[in-house]
């Protein structure tokens, strides 16, 4: 019945995207239209931890799929989602910090001033402990500008 809903859902958004907006990039990366690979966000904040979400809990934000532990987490980010979406929409913060995209990693993740950044290899989470303040900041000029290159 979700999956349904998810496809009408997707069918009736792309229906009335106009073909140039289709095009673009999407404002989060979404490995086949599932957001974090399918992890639960709401679980990263609340949990701690990197859990896979159930297909029984699922919902299409921003034209993607995201998926949660429990109906709970599910209410949790319905209530309000960007307090739990990943800062550069889950691309990598340091890849966009030098003005590219590159997929963060659920697996890579920090929660700063509560905010989700992804990395997306650990060399760059190395540097990230260092540099995370100048990172954000550089990160922040290029966001959302770096979509349209």
């Amino acid at each position: 019945m979700v999956l349904r809903l998810i496809a009408v859902a997707l069918a009736t958004t792309l229906l009335f995207t106009p073909l140039s907006a289709r095009a673009d990039v999407a404002i989060f990366s979404a490995r086949d239209g599932v957001a974090l690979g399918g992890y639960d966000v709401v679980a990263l904040f609340e949990d701690r931890s990197v859990i896979t979400g159930d297909q029984a809990f699922s919902l299409l934000w921003k034209g993607v799929v995201w998926r949660f532990v429990s109906a709970g987490n599910q209410a949790r980010f319905e209530s309000n989602p960007r307090a739990y979406v990943p800062a550069f929409g889950g691309y990598c913060a340091y890849a966009m910090s030098k003005g590219y995209l590159a997929a963060g990693d659920p697996h890579l993740w920090v929660v700063r001033d509560e905010e989700l950044y992804l990395l997306n290899n650990p060399s760059v989470q190395a540097i990230w402990q260092d540099e995370a303040d100048h990172i954000v900041a550089d990160a922040r000029g290029n966001w959302p500008s770096v979509l349209q290159d």
